[in-house]
């Protein structure tokens, strides 16, 4: 169907029907300026926040040290991220179906599930810090009940489907913006700020990497979302509109409330974040932390949303015939709430640095893929998709395991343990040598990117070579009969 019948907005009252089908052209609508909105509001929330807060609490930087690592890393991260953004107008899939085309349809199973791993890991995360956020400044409330509030809100989300979300971000963009800019001047305007503010801490090479590798890995995480919020846009969208939007709304939408996040780490040092929040936006804590808390039903709807499509893919791996609806994502979404909801109600204590632990795993996991992805779309091949074959239960033209894919990827996580430090837990051989600096998604990229690159070419120019030396045989065979 022409293209020219592009653009009818699906209602926001409505259901979406789709799960991971390709969106067809007639069904395609949106503007650039969504992909701006969808990662600026979504982004300005407690968790981002609390990320910010690292810099200065768990890394001990100063200002200047602290802001210039967090600049660096969502500038750099979100490169990444809006490159994948980049791929859902040409092809109208979710991301992680997508991945049948560099992994196989099998070869994909392990990426998809650790990445239905890592929206678990967030959702319970957000549910955590927002529970006890609203919490803090809602009497009578305890932060189970405030948990069990935001997983309501983020489930309806997410059963109404992409419209919702979209609609909600739009929202979220100008009211979350407005009073984050409040609680900055609060924060720091109003409440004046102690004449050690900008003495307090140290800078360290170890304490501004792993900065810019928090910051980082937050965009790199988003990773696998975004073509699941651009795949709607109209084809005639193009990928540098896309890209271009995406990058922007994401790294300002991140940078300035972990700006926020770790000026407070540094007017209260040693303080639980959340409750630093309150005390450092009081007579406001309450207007604060409630919008913020709402952002987080936002940001958590997209979490389960892109979880419950992952998981849809799983099962259509297994179940080719498998087609999944409204309904069908209706109940695997209220699956895994259900379970992100028993984890978040028994958390206990110490969870920043559980929190810190699991980005440093995140990032470990999800490096090697995007490189291989990222690699394979725009050197390889050049977003030139069979799409319907990702659906095939034998993969179609891309098999069911891309040996080469796999064992990049797998060289691309272990290439990373020595480089990695996780907590107090574990420190790898060579960042202790580097002086306990963690550098690990670094050393990720600059592996596998090459690595996959060139094994591709050398797989197809073996495979030419064979196809080459069988036309003769055949040939020959054909005029002796």
């Amino acid at each position: 169907m022409s293209e020219q019948l592009a653009g009818r907005r699906e209602s926001v009252s409505s259901i979406e029907s789709a799960t991971i089908q390709p969106i067809p052209l007639d069904q395609r609508h949106g503007t650039n300026r969504d992909m701006f909105t969808i990662w600026f509001g979504t982004n300005i929330m407690i968790l981002s926040i609390v990320t910010g807060g690292l810099a200065t609490t768990l890394f001990g930087q100063p200002a200047w040290s602290a802001a210039l690592g967090i600049i660096v890393g969502n500038l750099f991260g979100a490169i990444f991220m809006a490159l994948h953004s980049a791929q859902g107008p040409r092809l109208g899939v979710p991301q992680m179906i997508q991945t049948k085309g560099q992994f196989g349809s099998w070869g994909a199973l392990l990426i998809v599930l650790i990445v239905v791993c890592m929206y678990l890991g967030f959702f319970i995360s957000i549910l955590v810090f927002g529970g006890q956020s609203l919490a803090s400044v809602i009497p009578h409330l305890s932060s189970k009940a405030g948990i069990v509030l935001l997983a309501g809100a983020s489930i309806a989300a997410t059963i109404w489907g992409y419209s919702l979300i979209h609609a909600y971000a739009r929202i979220m963009t100008y009211v979350s913006g407005a009073v984050l800019l409040l609680a900055f001047v609060w924060a720091f305007v109003v409440h004046p700020v102690p004449h050690t503010f900008f003495g307090t801490g140290e800078a360290t090479l170890s304490g501004f990497v792993s900065t810019v590798s928090v910051a980082a890995v937050w965009q790199i995480a988003y990773a696998p979302y975004v073509s699941d919020y651009s795949r709607y846009m109209p084809a005639r969208t193009g990928s540098r509109p896309a890209f271009w939007m995406s990058y922007w709304g994401t790294s300002i939408g991140s940078i300035l409330p972990m700006f926020l996040g770790a000026g407070i780490g540094l007017l209260l040092p040693g303080a639980d974040p959340i409750a630093a929040l309150t005390k450092a936006t009081a007579g406001i804590s309450l207007l604060v932390v409630a919008v913020f808390s709402i952002g987080v039903a936002a940001t958590n709807a997209m979490n389960l949303y892109c979880g419950t499509l992952c998981t849809i893919t799983i099962a259509q791996t297994f179940l080719p015939r498998f087609t999944a609806r409204s309904r069908e994502r209706a109940v695997i979404a209220t699956g895994l709430c259900a379970i992100a909801l028993a984890v978040a109600l028994t958390s206990g204590s110490g969870f920043v640095a559980t929190y810190n632990n699991f980005l440093t795993l995140l990032l470990g996991s999800l490096v090697p893929w995007t490189a291989v992805n990222l690699v394979d779309f725009y050197l390889v091949r050049h977003g030139d998709y069979a799409v319907e074959d990702f659906f095939k239960r034998d993969g179609g033209r891309y098999g069911r395991v891309n040996w080469p894919a796999v064992l990049c990827y797998l060289i691309g996580v272990a290439v990373q343990i020595p480089f990695m430090i996780i907590g107090t837990a574990y420190t790898g051989p060579i960042a202790k040598v580097l002086g306990h600096t963690d550098i690990s998604f670094v050393a990720g990229l600059l592996v596998v990117s090459p690595l996959y690159y060139f094994t591709v070419k050398a797989v197809a120019r073996l495979r030419t070579a064979v196809a080459v030396e069988e036309v003769p045989a055949l040939v020959h065979g054909e005029a002796g009969a």
